[in-house]
């Protein structure tokens, strides 16, 4: 169904396009240098991130920060997708939620 890495609890910040906010869910450092470094730059899980570049150079905003991070570091940072204006999760691609309602019942 998702085809571009996508769960239930993330994806990969790489996956994120320039514009978009996300809220990191884990980290994964594939080593103690990408680990030393997310924990230099404060990022932790619960913290919201925007990607302003893609290229050449992938930056993300932290709050009032700008970082340049190289590929292992991004790919240790796993995020859930933020609409721009509520801060809250996106619906998945191709999926939308409907709701219906019930007609009432008249009990006699």
């Amino acid at each position: 169904m998702f085809t571009q890495g996508f769960t239930v609890s993330g994806s990969s910040l790489k996956l994120l396009k320039v514009g978009e906010r996300g809220k990191v869910t884990h980290l994964r450092p594939n080593n103690d240098r990408v680990a030393q470094k997310l924990r230099s730059h404060g990022i932790h899980p619960g913290m919201s991130i925007v990607v302003e570049q893609r290229s050449p150079r992938f930056i993300i905003r932290v709050g009032r920060h700008r970082l340049a991070l190289d590929d292992q570091t991004i790919n240790s940072i796993y995020v859930r997708l933020l609409s721009e204006r509520s801060g809250y999760p996106q619906s998945a691609p191709g999926l939308e939620t409907s709701y219906q309602t019930s007609p009432s019942i008249a009990h006699s």
